[in-house]
């Protein structure tokens, strides 16, 4: 758990993501260092007291929160500009306020789920497709699945 100043000024800004349902908050002070803990549905978020108020926005699906951001993913049927504003100064005044983000009991569980090799190959590949790819070809480059071998992905990259 981080420990937030109470009262300190925050900077916070917005970043379009590669997926048009979520986008990053960023914040110019660690929020949970070298980690990350990611909030499919309120009833997971009540670790955080920081993704659970999210959750109090009725437009908000998910929460993600790592290192100096934290990742929200709303409704389809969301506008981002009529709600952005909205949830940076949220944010922003959250993170002034020096309140809790993660509580210390939080234990990321890293091996929630096996899955065969193939299974993971093929989200590997899925997630390269719809989130990688795009961002990588707006830099002028490409990016390719080589393997994926005792836990690690091998890619071939091309262009810029």
């Amino acid at each position: 758990m981080e420990t937030i100043v109470k009262n300190k000024l925050v900077e916070v800004y917005t970043e379009m993501t590669p997926n048009p349902e979520t986008m990053k908050f960023v914040a110019d002070i660690n929020l949970f260092a070298n980690n990350s803990a990611d909030f499919a549905d309120e009833q997971s978020a009540k670790v955080s007291a920081l993704a659970t108020e999210l959750f109090g926005f009725p437009f908000v699906k998910g929460v993600f929160i790592m290192n100096n951001f934290v990742t929200v993913t709303k409704t389809p049927e969301t506008d981002w500009m009529e709600v952005s504003v909205t949830l940076r100064d949220f944010v922003k005044s959250y993170l002034e306020e020096g309140k809790e983000i993660i509580s210390a009991d939080y234990k990321p569980n890293h091996h929630a789920e096996q899955h065969t090799e193939e299974e993971v190959v093929t989200k590997i590949k899925e997630m390269l497709d719809n989130y990688v790819k795009p961002a990588v070809e707006m830099d002028g480059g490409a990016i390719q699945f080589k393997s994926f071998k005792d836990g690690k992905v091998e890619l071939m990259l091309h262009g810029s």
